[in-house]
């Protein structure tokens, strides 16, 4: 089934992200394979007394987390409740998985909830933090994990911590969807954590919900209550209007959901109640607008209570009879069977397994039931409970629900359906994609190629894998990226050396260098021609204005027979076919949002630099091009040699050869008469010194070109020549032109004759990555010691059309390794979409406070070398070179290390300035720790408050008058 965004409500939500960690299965992948095999993920061990159940479902590697990826110093992270730490991530592999974590450009909410804190009860309070009230809970309170998530992943929409305890993140997907619908966001993570250390097991009560067998089994006749489990998951949401333009991943619709209370009206607090949750489940079956008999399943909340199941049942029951009287249509089944009931995380994790089984078309299985609970009364209900996974039954959409039931009457159901096909999206893909990852460190981006490798198959649209992660992805310290056509290619090459990036600047300024003559080749921009409108446009309003002037480029620059490639080494036909090109493929580049900062052309590539610049109309800058061409065609022959060396390294010109550019420290052109060229070829042969003919006809910026320069000026005086709003270098002088030059008629006659002074171009260029904006590699040749690019430098054989799309996508690579800007949702065109990818490979590093156990941090009282005088200023850095190390938990704090990059926070801050006041009796602030964030920074500060201090009140004193001084002392002037 196909959806357009025109055909949709928009009052349906998408789910296009989903993450979570569960009992026995870390990611959604692995609980859908637990599911599937109906195996139960319950840890049992000894029971540690009477009484004591040793069943709990547990999750795995609690104590780990990558506290240098959030910013947390080893201290803080340790102080930090894991249901925080593992939500943190959580999140933020649910973006991913949308295909949406891009660093804040989108409003998004959160809508979460937890638990509560054991680890603050039983770790941190029994334990000797030496944290202050207000940091514990900070750090450990369920009233942060929204906002959390929200600071550290850059979030701008609504943050909300929900709390209605077992129903907590089937509420919170409620009330993300009603903030979508509401336009209070763009796109909502819902979801929910819980975690209690220890995970050792628990002690039923008598009549209590917990099961004294350690087992849980939802409708079944034994079942005696559930078995407690950690977990955390969490969905990605959006309109699925929105979701269908944009061409995300929809992995399901929610249809509606319904959130209600039982009220008073029942038994007591924790007592369900059937007509509360009735109600709850028709509202939502009414906004979702659905036939029930269409609903093919239902994720029960499932609490395997001998009070709670039949009540579920007898509720669902009523709410279908409503509208239906038929039986045994819809199946029965609850993912707390498996992995225990994960409280705040219950819900979501409920949703979750839903949606992947209206993905996969199967119907869960329940094969622990022995014998169906009768109180349920199944057989005169809609419902069944399936015992072996099946097909799900009947044609068109699949349709499900989920319910979540929460002590204290909250409850919560949802709608859902299966997810519309994607229709094809418009618009012509690239063939080769530039495959982009990058991590926070060289061990993640490893991680992270591989996982990418291992991901893709030859079923996967490259164009998409690339989108998603050029576009839904921050750009990271190290970065690799491979230039590939299809996923098996794009896989080897992540598996084998890739090219690697490590802690570039972002949004590095971008210079543009156009190649003059010499550097043309057949066909050039052929291939982009074929492939790339915006190319085509430019390059065809060019060929129709020079044809106005009698040439005929259209025909000549991509005809591929033998005369046709002779003509384009004709002066009156190349400079404007270069014009062509290199102009073109600077509109190109400018259309993915690649724009110069500066630029610098060489010879005739200056033209094209003006007229980006707006020195001159493209319709005049033609004319001027084809003018001055057809001009130094007229000239009597000459000959220009590359010599390796530089320019001053040139031995005694002869007569007749002159200098005509100074390229590169070891390469520079001599031109002139051809007789005296030569021999002065044969001199430098002798020599030992590298040359090379130039395939050219005349002698360029030499005065041989002396005899057309008035009339080239009188040409360029003919047309309106304005100062650059882009600013070049002029490659007459090795300076920025100016605007007085600019519009001068007799310094583009001038830049004719003059000597091309390219290497001291290059000088003039601030620091930033230059693209060679032309059809080879003439100019990259010539830097050294900065980041150059060639855009077309390798076609691959015989120029093929191919070879010139991956050539300039290996460009663009290379472009977003070294830090340069591009608009890739441009360059990728509307046909690409947001696929589902591995997330970031999070570090796992233990940081845990067992209970009763210090810590490590200082007390600011009372140490042993508190209230100790400060002796030098070197005693003071060891001092603060402690403090540091000790508040933040890091062993090794360097003199230079920044306290804030180490991990500390503002709220830390307030500590160090505490401890250090107390310690050197100074009065910091905590802005000062702002200003001099680093060892020997503060050390500094606090060793002039220790020595100035006395001269600063001496001074004072001075500036006082004698009736202010006896008012000081006393009335008596200080004699009593």
């Amino acid at each position: 089934m196909t959806t357009s965004p025109d055909e949709l409500t928009g009052l349906e939500i998408a789910v296009i992200g989903m993450a979570g960690r569960f009992p026995g299965a870390p990611d959604c992948a692995r609980l859908w394979e637990t599911v599937l095999a109906g195996r139960e993920r319950i840890t049992r061990t000894d029971p540690e007394g009477p009484g004591h159940v040793a069943a709990w479902g547990r999750l795995d590697d609690i104590d780990r987390f990558d506290a240098a990826y959030f910013g947390y110093s080893p201290r803080d992270a340790a102080l930090l409740d894991p249901q925080q730490r593992i939500f943190l991530e959580t999140a933020q592999h649910a973006l991913e998985h949308a295909g949406h974590y891009n660093g804040g450009r989108a409003r998004v909410g959160v809508y979460a909830g937890g638990s509560i804190s054991t680890y603050l009860l039983r770790n941190l309070l029994g334990g000797t933090t030496n944290a202050g009230y207000g940091e514990l809970i900070i750090a450990n309170d369920k009233d942060m994990l929204a906002s959390r998530v929200s600071y550290h992943l850059n979030l701008t929409g609504p943050s909300v911590a929900v709390q209605t305890a077992c129903s907590t993140s089937l509420v919170a997907v409620h009330l993300a969807g009603q903030a979508l619908l509401a336009g209070e966001c763009e796109i909502a993570i819902a979801g929910g954590v819980s975690v209690q250390p220890p995970q050792g097991g628990y002690h039923p009560e008598p009549g209590g919900v917990l099961s004294p067998r350690g087992v849980c089994r939802p409708f079944d006749a034994t079942a005696d209550g559930m078995v407690p489990g950690s977990g955390a998951a969490a969905v990605v949401l959006k309109p699925l209007a929105d979701a269908v333009r944009d061409r995300d991943t929809v992995h399901a619709v929610i249809a509606a959901t319904a959130v209600n209370n039982d009220g008073g009206d029942k038994v007591g607090f924790t007592a369900p109640r059937i007509d509360g949750q009735a109600e709850m489940i028709r509202t939502a079956q009414r906004l979702a607008g659905v036939d029930v008999t269409r609903i093919g399943y239902v994720e029960a909340h499932g609490t395997a209570t001998p009070l709670g199941d039949p009540i579920e049942v007898a509720a669902l029951t009523r709410a279908f009879r409503s509208a239906t009287d038929r039986t045994g249509f819809c199946a029965l089944g609850s993912v707390k069977a498996l992995i225990g009931h994960l409280d705040a995380a219950a819900g979501v994790t409920g949703l979750i397994k839903t949606v992947l089984a209206l993905r996969a078309g199967v119907l869960p299985p329940s094969p622990y039931l022995r014998r169906i609970n009768p109180e349920l009364c199944l057989a005169d209900s809609p419902f069944y409970l399936p015992r072996v996974a099946q097909p799900w039954p009947g044609d068109g959409s699949r349709v499900a629900a989920v319910s979540s039931i929460g002590m204290g009457g909250t409850n919560a159901h949802a709608v859902l359906r299966q997810a519309p096909e994607p229709a094809a999206g418009p618009g012509r893909r690239h063939r080769w994609h530039a495959v982009a990852v990058s991590a926070r460190s060289g061990e993640a981006l490893d991680r992270m190629r591989a996982g990418l490798a291992d991901r893709l198959t030859p079923g996967d649209d490259l164009t998409d894998v690339a989108f998603t992660l050029h576009a839904g992805r921050p750009r990271e310290a190290y970065r690799a990226v491979v230039v590939a056509e299809d996923p098996a290619g794009a896989a080897e090459a992540l598996r084998s050396g890739v090219r690697q990036a490590h802690e570039p600047a972002d949004d590095v300024p971008v210079m543009f260098l156009f190649p003059g003559q010499g550097a043309q080749r057949p066909r050039m921009g052929h291939g982009l021609y074929q492939t790339e409108p915006v190319f085509r446009a430019a390059l065809d309003e060019v060929a129709g204005l020079a044809r106005a002037h009698g040439v005929p480029l259209a025909e000549l620059l991509f005809d591929d027979a033998p005369e046709a490639a002779a003509r384009l080494t004709d002066t009156k036909i190349v400079q404007p076919a270069l014009f062509a090109v290199e102009y073109a493929l600077a509109r190109l580049l400018g259309s993915w949002g690649i724009r110069p900062a500066a630029m610098l052309g060489h010879s005739v590539g200056e033209y094209v630099a003006a007229t980006l610049a707006g020195t001159f109309s493209l319709p005049d800058a033609v004319a001027l091009v084809v003018t001055r061409g057809r001009l130094m065609a007229g000239l009597r022959p000459g000959a220009m040699l590359a010599v390796a060396i530089a320019a001053e390294e040139l031995p005694t010109l002869p007569d007749g050869v002159w200098l005509a550019a100074d390229n590169a420290t070891g390469s520079c052109v001599v031109a002139g008469e051809p007789g005296p060229v030569d021999a002065f070829a044969e001199r430098l042969s002798r020599a030992a010194v590298a040359t090379r003919w130039l395939a050219v006809s005349h002698a360029f910026h030499t005065p041989m070109v002396a005899p057309v320069l008035a009339e080239l000026a009188e040409a360029v005086a003919g047309v309106e020549a304005r100062p650059p709003e882009i600013p070049f270098v002029s490659c007459r002088t090795g300076r920025w032109i100016t605007a007085a030059e600019a519009t001068d008629p007799g310094y583009w006659a001038g830049q004719a004759a003059d000597p091309v002074r390219f290497r001291q171009g290059l000088r003039t260029l601030p620091d930033g990555v230059l693209l060679e904006v032309g059809p080879g590699t003439a100019l990259t040749g010539f830097v050294a010691g900065r980041p150059a690019l060639p855009t077309l430098g390798r076609t691959g054989p015989g120029n093929d059309p191919d070879g010139e799309e991956k050539a300039l996508v290996t460009a663009l690579g290379r472009l977003w390794l070294a830090g340069g800007t591009i608009d890739w949702k441009t360059f990728h065109g509307p046909s690409a979409g947001r696929v589902p990818l591995p997330g970031y490979p999070f570090a796992s590093n233990r940081h845990w406070i067992a209970p009763g156990v210090h810590d490590g941090t200082p007390r600011p009282a009372g140490s042993d070398v508190a209230d100790l005088p400060a002796e030098s200023a070197d005693d003071v850095t060891v001092r603060l070179r402690r403090v540091f190390a000790e508040l933040l938990g890091i062993a090794g704090v360097g003199d230079h290390d920044d306290f804030f990059e180490l991990g500390g926070t503002s709220f830390l801050a307030t500590r160090v300035v505490a401890v250090v006041n107390d310690e050197f009796a100074v009065r910091l602030t905590p802005g000062d720790l702002f200003d001099a964030p680093t060892v020997d920074t503060l050390a500094e500060m606090v060793w002039r408050q220790l020595t100035e201090g006395d001269d600063e009140l001496l001074e004072e004193i001075r500036q006082l008058s004698p009736q202010d001084v006896r008012a000081a002392l006393g009335d008596d002037g200080g004699r009593g």
